[in-house]
């Protein structure tokens, strides 16, 4: 039985979790992602993770459960994703000539014992000074309106960067992988042993 469950439906979280080899589910959680009043960063995308993960706990129970979310942080600003393309311009020049922070929530939840396990790994990026022709190009040709920060680094995102700085790379698409097989694996979940 498939015990491991991906509360998302984002093909870039299911892609990256693929690359583990543990076979799972994926099941869109139903979950609010407004801010809270004065709630950081931080506290946001792991209070979500969580919410997100436990939000499955009824549908599931005895399963691992994976929640995730992302956000950046552009001049002390909270940006999340565009959902416009008007938007995603903006995002982009905001973050033109500078290092931006991305937080992205991980949660762990185990709905047969109700242990829950929450992390917020940060990961960094400088980005190059950027043209107008150059935000209104890569918006147009990546149409990243649901990605925070609104670009994709698995894609053409890398082109706007100068430096990339982080524990995981997989962070910045929205799912640690490193820190998320430390999880599974004090879960009793081992990607190498099952």
């Amino acid at each position: 039985m498939t015990r491991l469950v991906l509360a998302s439906t984002s093909p870039f979280r299911k892609s990256l979790l693929e690359k583990l080899g543990v076979p799972f589910i994926t099941a869109a959680p139903e979950v609010d992602e407004s801010a809270q009043l004065d709630e950081s960063a931080t506290d946001l995308v792991m209070r979500l993770a969580a919410s997100k993960a436990q939000a499955l706990a009824e549908t599931y129970p005895d399963h691992l459960i994976i929640g995730s979310d992302q956000v950046c942080v552009i001049d002390g600003r909270i940006t999340g994703k565009p959902h416009t393309a008007d938007n995603a311009h903006q995002q982009l020049r905001q973050a033109s000539g500078h290092s931006v922070i991305f937080y992205t929530g991980l949660a762990v939840y185990d709905s047969g014992s109700q242990q829950l396990q929450v992390i917020c790994e940060p990961f960094n990026v400088d980005f190059r000074p950027l043209t107008e022709e150059e935000i209104v190009s890569y918006v147009a040709k990546e149409q990243p309106l649901n990605c925070a920060g609104s670009f994709k680094s698995e894609g053409l995102g890398i082109t706007l960067f100068d430096r990339l700085s982080g524990r995981d790379p997989n962070t910045l698409v929205g799912l640690p992988l490193i820190a998320l097989c430390e999880m599974l694996r004090a879960a009793g979940i081992d990607p190498l042993r099952n």
